[in-house]
């Protein structure tokens, strides 16, 4: 009798856990039918032979309060599993202190074009982000990037770091070689083959152990559809080979050896408990134990950046401005508020 009743129960619950599995939207190859914040503009440019579209958003500055606009503009990278709107709460704040914002999907990601046979590198996609600032006639901006795009900030400003007044990384990838720890290297096949079967649950289940600690909040839902989304819809094969492209860029391209070159203002914002390392799942059980431990990666990394200001946020993990919004604006603010300071040509 127990056993009919815990199957009826297992029954009853696995129903609507389906229909909630079958709920996730599913959305097209440029992320269409997820809503941004701001209006998406487009820059259209030739890369590699063919004519590319990046999509952006440019967002000016709102006068509040006291703070008026301040000629001062922040440029907005985001990380591999997110896209520019996950910056909407910053894309905010900002402009309301006087900044003008351009938050931008990267070539390959989000509402971007989804190019066949392109080749991926930081190098490439610093030089497509110069070229669109420049399009806007941004001569200098702040350059903030997140996770992945920590590491393309770090590209940005070592490739021009005239245009850039100040970089910001924000729980940066990057922070260490995993190949040179131990992490085997996998092939772009093998990679998409991991990336094809990326689904909602697969998505949150890994944020949850790496980027949260294990601390869910409801609002993190949206960032979680929005990226699996597009593994869901009529592009879902293209998006996974391009995430394979990308992984094996990250994992192939370090930046970490080239801080010491770092000629600009430098702050590193690093959740402390963070524990993200791309590849630690295939590496040995002693290796991945080592990996991701953004304590001990930001101070070094801090240590190596000449000049560099290192802003700890006890208790949070890879996406401080997700988990603690307020916190992270304040210590962002804080940091940006110094007059622009010269960098070298």
């Amino acid at each position: 009798m127990r056993i009919v009743c815990i199957g009826l129960a297992f029954a009853a619950l696995a129903a609507p856990m389906a229909a909630k599995a079958a709920e996730h939207p599913a959305y097209g190859l440029e992320l269409e039918g997820f809503d941004y914040p701001h209006e998406v503009k487009r820059f259209e440019f030739v890369s590699q032979g063919r004519t590319m579209s990046m999509a952006y958003m440019d967002v000016a500055p709102r006068a509040s309060g006291d703070a008026t606009p301040n000629g001062r503009t922040v440029a907005l990278l985001h990380g591999k599993n997110f896209c520019a709107a996950t910056f909407e709460r910053q894309i905010r704040v900002l402009s309301e202190a006087g900044f003008r914002v351009v938050a931008i999907d990267q070539i390959g990601f989000c509402k971007s074009t989804k190019p066949d046979g392109y080749q991926f590198s930081f190098q490439q996609l610093a030089q497509n982000t110069h070229a669109l600032l420049a399009s806007l006639g941004v001569d200098k901006a702040v350059v903030l990037g997140h996770s992945m795009g920590g590491m393309l900030a770090a590209r940005y400003a070592l490739m021009f770091p005239a245009a850039t007044e100040r970089l910001v990384m924000v729980n940066p990838l990057g922070l260490e070689d995993w190949k040179a720890k131990g992490v085997p290297y996998a092939t772009i096949d093998k990679l998409n083959e991991t990336e094809l079967k990326t689904t909602f649950e697969s998505v949150k289940a890994y944020q949850l152990k790496f980027y949260y600690d294990g601390q869910w909040k409801p609002e993190y839902d949206r960032w979680v559809e929005m990226n699996a989304g597009m593994y869901k819809g009529a592009g879902a094969r293209q998006v996974a080979w391009i995430g394979a492209l990308t992984h094996e860029m990250i994992y192939t391209q370090p930046v970490v050896y080239e801080f010491p070159e770092l000629k600009v203002p430098t702050t590193l914002m690093i959740g402390q408990t963070d524990r993200t390392a791309p590849g630690a799942n295939r590496a040995p059980k002693e290796v991945a134990a080592t990996l991701g431990d953004y304590a001990a990666l930001g101070k070094a990394a801090a240590k190596a950046i000449p000049g560099a200001t290192l802003v700890e946020f006890p208790g949070r993990g890879h996406s401080p401005h997700v988990e603690a919004p307020e916190e992270f604006d304040a210590a962002l603010l804080k940091a940006l508020s110094a007059s622009p300071a010269k960098t070298a040509p």
